[in-house]
């Protein structure tokens, strides 16, 4: 999560005492690697797991300061959102029965966390992106308390002077804005950590971008944001847009975002990665007090680079490289932040294990990748991958693959190779790179695979908001059976979690809504009626807030009006008292708003903004498909 304690620049003189410092452990970090500080010779893992809280009606639940004194242990922390948790694990060292020893821990933890959710009515989702979650879960009442998650949000939006926009394409199209940086907790990952000996650093990090690709096709299972079916691995997409600080100006000067794959193949050291970083990211904000590293050399301690730390938990490289101090001594890590959380604990060791064995078993010839391939080869296939999942092709030195094929003609004999390389248990290796065979062997079955099939099926006949209701409690099913994705049965459409039940008014409201604006002329309104075959028709302003409806009954007023050479606005004949209700209203509490006002519609509104409708015909047919007035 960071360091919690931060303090945004009050002036120059700030910003230069941190910049001095974030140099001075630049400096420090050239040192430690000149004199062989940095710990060698061992490989280390660790993983950090984070958790989606909801309720029981399975959409987000903002308790999670709440669950966590309730857990009451220090491997707990929260995430930006107050839906999200996280559960650090203990590093391991990479041999034997580690991944025995990480399931271990990590079903201790997710126990205490059920035993404190359980009790408050909360229950724990382990997905990529959480199906439920919708723009109001967004606001900024949802952020966690916290001076880090409030300093990034002030300076990003500030920095950007704009709301964040994201544009995204899949099956589905979803185009919108918002203004905080909440976007971000949509994600939700199982990050990865692998300490690496500094000699290696350069050859190992360029070559975790090379086998990202394919990782993440295997791996994906974020195909659903906001009722929409995106991208296979949806998050990719979604956290660089999130918290893209740049203006279109920027972007036709090619900076790059915070949140990005990279451009280019390392070939310095880890300090040259650092320096880059540095050089393309402004700082964004300090710690609040930065030791000075080299004073602590000189004293014969070990720095812990506060500043730098600082800086590079602001740039959000999905293999990002990390510097720690761990039993007094110094290390370098590379961290995966691109695998998803879930869909079981199975099958995030699984993703793990391939992607560490793979890293561990780099051929030797691979070793100088900035002669062998171009960059844009390796992202391309890493962006192909968020898109398609195992349905894409790749370009692997020169040829093209599908994806299952190049995993199991390459990865995954390189991961099994890398496993028994570090001695790992041999029962481990067939048990969790199994896992991944038989995901490609069956019919090419991740967590993106099962969730858009499963999906689609659930849209028929109903609404995204229902559907994502009932495939997000799917989830908690088959989680709860911990039997890895690939063995998840497709929905029976006549289990109780399949079952339409239309509880909220989000569930049922049309959201395909053809609205007009106030400065229209009354006759596209008429004709879009008309067009349509609808009795009514919303009017937003140029802010695209709700301000008016046009019915029927102001078309008369129309008919009527005796200057029929002066053009007559939507606006003019806007009716303004609206019969409005919230996303979160009950089904029960707009049938009743219907009975007592005799209205045909009722508008959902959020903030002065529209989210759907209402109406009489929608309410039959919820009744109808619930068979509520059968004998």
């Amino acid at each position: 999560m960071g360091n919690q304690s931060v303090s945004q620049f009050t002036g120059a003189e700030a910003k230069k005492k941190f910049t001095l410092a974030l140099l001075n452990d630049i400096a420090a970090l050239q040192h430690m690697l000149d004199t062989g500080m940095v710990e060698a010779g061992i490989t280390r893992i660790g993983a950090e797991q984070e958790l989606c809280l909801v309720d029981s009606q399975f959409a987000p639940s903002s308790n999670n300061i709440e669950v966590l004194a309730a857990i009451d242990d220090p491997h707990f922390v929260p995430e930006i959102a107050q839906f999200n948790i996280e559960a650090n694990l203990d590093p391991q060292d990479f041999h034997t029965d580690c991944f025995k020893r990480m399931e271990k821990q990590i079903r201790e933890l997710m126990a205490k966390a059920h035993r404190a959710t359980e009790e408050r009515d909360t229950k724990i989702i382990m997905t990529g992106i959480l199906p439920t979650l919708r723009k109001r879960h967004l606001d900024f009442d949802y952020m966690t308390p916290n001076a880090r998650y409030e300093a990034l949000d002030h300076i990003i939006k500030q920095q950007r002077g704009s709301d964040f926009e994201l544009n995204i394409m899949g099956v589905d199209e979803l185009i919108t804005s918002h203004h905080n940086i909440l976007f971000e907790a949509c994600n939700t990952s199982f990050q990865v950590h692998m300490q690496i000996s500094p000699e290696q650093f350069t050859s190992k990090y360029n070559w975790a971008q090379m086998i990202a690709g394919p990782i993440l096709a295997v791996s994906a299972n974020s195909s659903l944001l906001l009722g929409k079916r995106l991208w296979k691995e949806t998050r990719i997409a979604l956290f660089q847009q999130s918290v893209d600080i740049r203006s279109s100006t920027n972007i036709k000067r090619e900076q790059e975002p915070r949140v990005t794959f990279g451009k280019q193949w390392l070939k310095g050291t880890v300090v040259d990665l650092y320096k880059d970083n540095i050089s393309r990211f402004n700082l964004l904000f300090a710690s609040e007090d930065q030791e000075d590293a080299q004073k602590v050399l000189e004293e014969g301690g070990v720095p812990k680079l506060e500043a730098l730390n600082m800086h590079n938990s602001t740039v959000y490289k999905w293999n990002r490289a990390c510097y720690g101090v761990g039993g007094g001594k110094p290390h370098l890590r590379i961290e995966n932040r691109y695998i998803p959380a879930g869909p079981t604990v199975k099958d995030e060791l699984a993703n793990a294990a391939l992607w560490l064995g793979a890293m561990h078993a780099m051929p030797e010839e691979y070793e100088d990748l900035p002669s062998l391939v171009g960059f844009e080869e390796c992202r391309y296939n890493f962006y192909n991958a968020a898109r398609s999942g195992l349905d894409c092709k790749f370009n692997w030195f020169g040829t093209t693959y599908a994806a299952d094929q190049l995993l199991k003609k390459v990865i995954v004999p390189l991961a099994k190779k890398g496993l028994a390389k570090a001695n790992i248990d041999q029962d481990t290796i067939d048990d969790l790179i199994g896992i991944i065979e038989k995901r490609i062997d069956n019919k090419k079955k991740n967590g993106a695979k099962w969730l858009l099939k499963n999906f689609s099926t659930l849209l028929e006949g109903s609404t995204a908001n229902e559907a994502s209701r009932n495939i997000t409690e799917a989830i908690y099913h088959n989680q709860m059976s911990s039997k890895p994705v690939h063995l998840w049965k497709d929905i029976d459409m006549k289990a109780s979690y399949a079952k339409r039940k239309f509880n909220r008014v989000s569930d049922i409201m049309e959201t395909e809504v053809y609205v007009a604006k106030e400065d229209d002329i009354i006759e596209l309104a008429i004709n879009m009626m008309d067009w349509k075959n609808i009795r009514s028709i919303p009017v937003e302003n140029p802010k695209n807030e709700l301000v008016g409806i046009i019915t029927a009954r102001e078309l008369l007023k129309y008919h009527t009006m005796s200057d029929s050479n002066k053009p007559v606005l939507v606006k003019d004949l806007m009716e303004t008292n609206m019969i409005l209700l919230s996303p979160d209203a009950t089904t029960a509490d707009a049938v009743e708003l219907l009975a007592e006002t005799r209205a045909s519609y009722i508008l959902v509104t959020e903030n002065k903004f529209l989210m759907g409708l209402i109406s009489e015909s929608d309410i039959v047919q919820v009744a109808k498909m619930m068979e509520v007035f059968k004998n």
